[in-house]
């Protein structure tokens, strides 16, 4: 089954990222590139509202699989930019769900969705998107912490983030996501068993790419992967941090008390 759309990659939704994210360093103007991951800022996903499940989200069954796992959690990315999305162009999106796996982990049991995704621009943009959501069974009543994953040594860069209500209800809007994890405190606690609202996962692979701009204004991403490990929330700030080596930048952001919640790796253009 393939899923297509079609968008126009409009300057208005990037200014409202800039804006949520308190940049004032971007050129956004007509005919400028799209930034790295700014592009699930498009192709939005307008699901009628008698269409959503509890948690906010398409109920299941349809184009993406059902599955009687309820907590869902945007896992990871690889991305390739082959060529950068311009403010104007006329795009398409094409859809397919890649890969269906069910796995037992230390929480339970799992299922985890791949979609692929392919962006082309009728100005020559394309990129490539595959999307990992991760489905896992109901929190256990005593379910203990899982152990913080050790982080990398040598960051050459850092920088703390501040969430608040705001940001999540703002980068929400931003994408249409109705995920109840980020804006419903009582159903993050009651429901879902978090201390708070949840930050979402592209929203810190966005920060981690934010900080690289900031060490590295002159370089170009080509390819980013990421992968969250932890959940971040919005009632401690947290840090992103990375390093270079060559064309390669290594980049993780850090929980509050220290542990791992993101890995990724960001391929850049040489020259």
């Amino acid at each position: 089954m393939e899923q297509s759309q079609q968008d126009h990659i409009r300057i208005e939704p990037a200014k409202g990222l800039a804006a949520t994210l308190d940049l004032d360093h971007r050129d956004l103007k007509p005919g400028s590139d799209l930034p790295p991951c700014w592009h699930w800022l498009y192709f939005l996903d307008q699901t009628p509202a008698r269409a959503l499940s509890v948690d906010g989200h398409e109920k299941l069954g349809g184009f993406i699989p059902e599955t009687d796992l309820p907590r869902r959690m945007w896992a990871g990315s690889r991305m390739r930019f082959h060529q950068p999305l311009r403010f104007g162009e006329q795009a398409a999106r094409k859809t397919v769900v890649k890969d269906v796996r069910h796995k037992q982990g230390r929480s339970g049991r799992m299922a985890f969705i791949t979609l692929a995704h392919e962006i082309t621009g009728d100005q020559g943009g394309h990129i490539t998107d595959e999307h990992d959501i991760v489905y896992r069974e109901a929190p256990r009543q005593g379910e203990p912490t899982p152990a913080p994953i050790a982080l990398p040594d040598g960051a050459e860069w850092s920088e703390e983030i501040t969430p608040d209500p705001v940001m999540l209800f703002r980068y929400s809007a931003l994408t249409f996501n109705g995920h109840r994890i980020h804006y419903d405190r009582d159903f993050c606690r009651d429901e879902e068993g978090y201390s708070g609202l949840v930050f979402h996962g592209p929203l810190t692979a966005t920060c981690l790419l934010e900080a690289l701009h900031k060490a590295h204004p002159d370089r170009n991403v080509e390819a980013f992967t990421f992968r969250a490990t932890a959940p971040l929330f919005d009632n401690a700030p947290f840090q992103v941090a990375g390093k270079l080596d060559g064309d390669q930048a290594q980049l993780w952001a850090i929980t509050p008390e220290g542990g791992l919640a993101m890995e990724a790796t960001a391929t850049l253009r040489s020259g």
